[in-house]
């Protein structure tokens, strides 16, 4: 399984021989990312926000894009393969489960950006479960994973790390990788970050944007 970062929480997952995609958002998208983003398979989208999804660019990409029902009627002009919460997506040998996702609410949200309808995505290979939780305040749940792709950046609308590190464990991930950590406006305490992690004994990995990771 290869990994490549994007902007805020865009990860290309490649995999037995398929590209898919993940919240392909505008926060410091760059031209040349479209020609990369053209040749995937599959495109997943966790929620509406725009960090999460580029409507201007997705809309001349013609890739099967599966996401909310919220997410269609935010962006009418894109056509949705609709998703939620425990549907689960055969791609030949890969299989995709739509997992609970609870984006946190601060008063920023009002008129319209609260979200209410939000998935995560984990992604099974058959040798690896690679598990990217998109926006969510820490919640209870049964989910395994090897690998988790998480925020933590806290604002009242993710997991700060500390919660984070808890999550990563209860899963039985071998591998963090950090997200969502891209908006100069809302900078993640690194050094908190970095401290919590060793506490925790987390294996962690922070990717630049255009990095690579193969597992």
């Amino acid at each position: 399984m290869k990994i490549t970062k994007y902007p805020q929480s865009c990860l290309m997952i490649e995999t037995n021989n398929k590209k898919i995609l993940i919240d392909a958002g505008n926060l410091k998208y760059q031209d040349k990312f479209l020609e990369k983003w053209k040749k995937v398979d599959i495109i997943l989208i966790t929620h509406k926000h725009g960090d999460h999804i580029n409507s201007d660019v997705l809309k001349e990409i013609n890739i099967p894009i599966y996401s909310t029902q919220e997410v269609q009627n935010t962006y009418p002009e894109i056509k949705f393969n609709i998703v939620k919460e425990n549907d689960i997506l055969e791609f030949e040998s890969i299989k995709i489960e739509v997992v609970k996702a609870v984006h946190g609410y601060n008063p920023m949200l009002k008129n319209g950006g609260q979200v209410f309808e939000n998935v995560g995505y984990i992604i099974d290979d058959g040798q690896h479960r690679l598990y990217t939780t998109s926006d969510t305040i820490c919640f209870n749940n049964d989910y395994k994973a090897d690998i988790v792709a998480l925020p933590v950046t806290a604002h009242g609308l993710t997991m700060s790390s500390f919660e984070a590190s808890l999550f990563a464990k209860e899963l039985g991930a071998n591998l963090v990788l950090p997200i969502h950590m891209d908006n100069e406006k809302y900078p993640t305490d690194i050094d908190y970050m970095k401290k919590n992690f060793d506490k925790f004994d987390i294996n962690y990995k922070v990717l630049d944007i255009g990095e690579t990771i193969e597992i």
